[in-house]
């Protein structure tokens, strides 16, 4: 009998769509694919509601920046739902002051109408410095930065900055778990992996070289062949 594999959940960063998923789609075509609406709230609390309530009664979650977060949120509440969980470049803690205080810094610039503003600010931090000027990479970030908005983009900082600090439950976290991180991300360093691989109780941790923090759009074929692995291993036992 042919075994159905697992339907998988795409939990998308900050300014981001489901656009950045798209050649992970592709890699993962013979399985469901559920891409969750991280923009719709103003907590982390309420994306991990409405991904759970979408959600198929048990998936695999496959989480960027911004929805490793609501994926922390979610093994808190519902950790039988998740089969196995891959993290693409995020991190436990909550912001430190100072990470706050950028934020509070996108929050003035898009109150004044300058929510373009901040997109171009941010990309020099998404991307390897080799691929800023790189209009197929930069062009899909700017597309859609455009399509999440200044509206959703607030809902999305609020949710952020007030984020718990996932690190005291990482030891409860059963499922295997993948942790993928490109080299050069500006945004979560090899120190934040460090930090998961030694508190989570079944992790590793991929390293994909010349790569910024958006490791799908940058190294798809790298990020695919780490997924298309992780998730199609057998079950231990």
């Amino acid at each position: 009998m042919t075994v159905q594999p697992f339907p998988v959940v795409f939990a998308t960063g900050q300014l981001l769509t489901a656009e950045v998923w798209a050649a992970q789609a592709v890699a993962l075509d013979d399985r469901t694919r559920l891409f969750a609406d991280n923009g719709a709230d103003d907590s982390i609390a309420g994306m991990a509601r409405r991904l759970l309530d979408a959600a198929p009664e048990r998936f695999d979650l496959v989480a960027h920046a911004m929805g490793g977060f609501v994926a922390f949120e979610l093994m808190r509440t519902a950790p039988g739902r998740v089969r196995r969980l891959a993290l693409l470049g995020t991190l436990a803690p909550a912001d430190t002051p100072e990470q706050n205080a950028r934020r509070e810094g996108y929050l003035r610039l898009v109150r004044e109408g300058r929510f373009a503003a901040v997109v171009e600010e941010r990309i020099p931090i998404l991307v390897h410095p080799d691929r800023r000027g790189d209009d197929t990479i930069i062009g899909p970030v700017r597309r859609m930065a455009a399509q999440t908005g200044p509206e959703r983009f607030l809902a999305q900082q609020r949710a952020i900055m007030t984020r718990l600090d996932s690190r005291p439950g990482l030891g409860a976290i059963a499922c295997p778990v993948l942790l993928i991180r490109g080299r050069e991300d500006a945004i979560a360093s090899d120190a934040h992996q460090q930090e998961m691989l030694a508190a989570l109780p079944a992790a590793r941790l991929a390293t994909v070289d010349a790569c910024g923090h958006l490791a799908t759009l940058e190294r798809p074929e790298a990020v695919n062949a780490l997924l298309r692995a992780f998730l199609d291993a057998a079950e231990p036992g």
